[in-house]
């Protein structure tokens, strides 16, 4: 990567986050902390509006728009590959934002791209498999939730087939043992509890913030899920 590609690479790595930190930016770019610095010395006299506070790190202005995205070849495919696991692997929600998002991708690329990125959809195929989810609609709404930091109303299932109503605070998405599993903070239990989507029979977002403000890291919580994870599922 040449140091050009890579101030580009600087300027959405730090737009796409709250903030960065100087060493994120090293390790993402293979390069040293005085190296990446001088990078963004180059980015600030180039007039974009980058700023820095302490103990967090540096950020794009608000209202600050790069110009319109461009795609390598390899990008582009690599975004088909994952919008045919996507038709798999997820639910209705899902799969339609991924189909809008294709359509947005190939409206950016070069007519050569369109031809090649056309023919590498047609051509890559993610047999079909049964599964539940496919049916289901909820991951979107998850996702929200995570990112919004507000609580759902849900309708549950578990194993034993007795169904219950409570309010949660999703904190994470994992998918293991083939099937979605919400991590969230459960006010019934007050306690963590790990819910399998396709056991949720109902769900809406009450757009209420969460009331729980120390939740715990979902890395952590993968650390202390069992060997067997299927003793895990509530």
């Amino acid at each position: 990567m040449n140091r050009i590609d890579r101030l580009f690479g600087v300027v959405t790595y730090i737009q796409s986050r709250k903030y960065t930190s100087l060493r994120q930016l090293a390790e993402k770019f293979d390069k040293s902390e005085r190296t990446v610095f001088r990078d963004l010395r180059a980015i600030s006299d180039m007039g974009l509006p980058l700023g820095f506070e302490p103990n967090k790190g540096y950020f794009i202005t608000d209202g600050y728009f790069l110009p319109p995205v461009s795609f390598t070849n390899e990008e582009a495919n690599a975004l088909i590959l994952m919008a045919s696991l996507a038709d798999q692997f997820t639910d209705k929600s899902i799969i339609s934002h991924s189909k809008t998002a294709v359509e947005k991708v190939k409206a950016v690329l070069k007519g050569s791209q369109k031809e090649g990125v056309d023919h590498l959809h047609e051509q890559t195929r993610v047999l079909k498999w049964h599964h539940d989810m496919l049916d289901a609609q909820y991951l979107t709404i998850i996702q929200t939730a995570i990112s919004s930091k507000q609580v759902l109303k849900m309708t549950y299932e578990n194993k034993g087939l007795e169904t219950s109503t409570r309010e949660v605070e999703p904190v994470g998405l994992l998918f293991y043992m083939f099937d979605w599993h919400m991590i969230a903070w459960c006010w019934k239990r007050n306690d963590y509890r790990d819910f399998r989507v396709v056991r949720i029979k109902k769900l809406e977002c009450t757009a209420k913030p969460f009331k729980k403000q120390d939740h715990i890291n979902l890395d952590d919580y993968i650390k202390d899920l069992p060997e067997n994870f299927s003793n895990s599922m509530t």
